[in-house]
């Protein structure tokens, strides 16, 4: 991934944002546009807010091709793509829409020779234990859940399309996005709306990207993880969870819970022996 020493206009191409009719869609939509992109929102449920000044918005599952496609323009530079289920729940489910949905994305952006933004997870990552020392990018995937390992997959399929077809990707591991840390593992995991909005227009802008993966968090000083590539795409986060230190809750749930860093999806159905 070069550096971000120059930028790429805003007005190069349509971004297509996926999702947009969910929490974070909703908060990425206006702050895209605000920011001169011109914007295609897709999401199967209709976009509940007014749309931002120049968007359109057309209904589409990621998981049928052709409805993907037709609400895809042909000059379309960068996808965003935000959509799929947001948590843990039925590994089938899981399967068609995370997976072979963004499989979909990826292949609309091949065609499109569109740039990739992915809503990864740090649920790539959930089971390592919080007491050791700061992860980078480069320690091995260790999900904690089937949800978690749809967004591996997603990675590694990031990393096979640079290689094979020249798609550029980021992959942001996104932690805690809220409007406010609530518990003392946000302490570490936040990301706060405006460092979403910052992050995915930093990913926009960059020149070139290549591959990369940037940790989706706040500038934290409680922070769990480093070594990323956000110095290669220009993003600086501005917020910090000590701001909120004394008002977060302790954090609930069992030792599982409280031991590893993914937090509750952890636990869920969770029958290791010792």
């Amino acid at each position: 991934m070069a550096p971000a020493s120059r930028h790429r206009p805003a007005a190069a191409g349509h971004v297509l944002l996926t999702g947009a009719s969910g929490t974070l869609g909703r908060v990425l939509a206006p702050g895209l546009s605000a920011a001169g992109h011109r914007l295609l929102l897709s999401d199967l449920l209709p976009f509940p807010d007014p749309l931002p000044g120049g968007a359109r918005f057309a209904a589409a599952d990621i998981t049928d091709k052709a409805a993907l496609a037709a609400a895809c323009p042909d000059d379309v530079s960068d996808i965003v793509h935000f959509g799929g289920i947001n948590t843990e729940t039925d590994p089938e489910a899981i399967l068609k829409v995370n997976i072979g949905g963004t499989l979909n994305v990826f292949e609309l952006a091949r065609k499109r020779r569109a740039r990739v933004i992915f809503a990864s997870s740090n649920h790539a990552i959930g089971f390592y234990p919080r007491r050791q020392q700061p992860l980078t990018i480069a320690d091995p995937c260790r999900p904690d859940g089937h949800y978690g390992v749809s967004k591996v997959y997603a990675e590694a399929l990031g990393r096979l399309y640079h290689d094979k077809h020249g798609i550029e990707s980021v992959h942001l591991r996104i932690g805690s996005c809220l409007p406010q840390p609530l518990d003392t593992r946000h302490l570490a995991t936040w990301l706060s709306y405006p460092d979403l909005v910052r992050l995915v227009l930093a990913a926009l802008a960059a020149p070139e990207v290549g591959y990369g993966v940037v940790w989706g968090i706040s500038a934290n000083t409680r922070r769990w993880w480093t070594g990323d590539d956000a110095h290669r795409i220009g993003f600086v986060p501005q917020d910090n969870t000590e701001d909120f230190a004394d008002q977060v809750e302790p954090e609930a749930g069992d030792a599982v819970t409280r031991r590893f860093q993914g937090g509750s999806h952890c636990g869920i159905g969770y029958s290791r022996q010792g």
